[in-house]
């Protein structure tokens, strides 16, 4: 199994069910829309193995989108070689990701989700590089990667 013993035996179990996302799809749905594997790790929390990720070593030019929802989420520009095994990022996109005390395990982490559908991302930890010194964590199989995409502006910007 991909999520290995951590994700497997240590996840939170449903995702957030006190928070209205705007794509909020029954159980049975999301299991109908999401791989056996991508529903352990978007909506029970799961954790995939290190380094089985193929877009663990992608550095090419895109947009990480959510596999859950499709929202963007982490422009590939901001991706480094954290060596954990796991994609891993310095800074998501503007309001893309939410994040939530995880404290399975007997450990207290920040857990990331998808702020539009509340899938479970991954993790973030302040032992990243600068400029930001944070490390988002991700687990590739929650992640859709598009290459080549460019991130969208935000509404109101205008080029100088």
């Amino acid at each position: 199994m991909a999520e290995g013993f951590l994700g497997r035996f240590g996840g939170r179990g449903q995702a957030d069910k006190k928070h209205a996302f705007e794509v909020a799809l029954s159980e049975e749905e999301w299991r109908q829309r999401l791989s056996p594997a991508q529903y352990r790790i978007l909506r029970e929390h799961g954790t995939e193995r290190a380094g089985t990720s193929p877009l663990d070593k992608n550095y090419d030019p895109g947009i990480y989108h959510c596999a859950g929802c499709g929202q963007p989420l982490f422009d590939g520009a901001k991706k480094f070689n954290s060596g954990t095994g796991w994609p891993s990022f310095w800074e998501p996109l503007d309001g893309a990701v939410e994040t939530d005390s995880d404290r399975s395990f007997f450990m207290v982490r920040t857990e990331v989700h998808c702020s539009k559908c509340g899938g479970h991302l991954g993790h973030v930890f302040d032992d990243g590089p600068k400029p930001t010194g944070q490390r988002y964590c991700m687990n590739g199989i929650s992640l859709d990667f598009h290459e080549g995409e460019a991130p969208q502006k935000p509404a109101g910007d205008k080029e100088a």
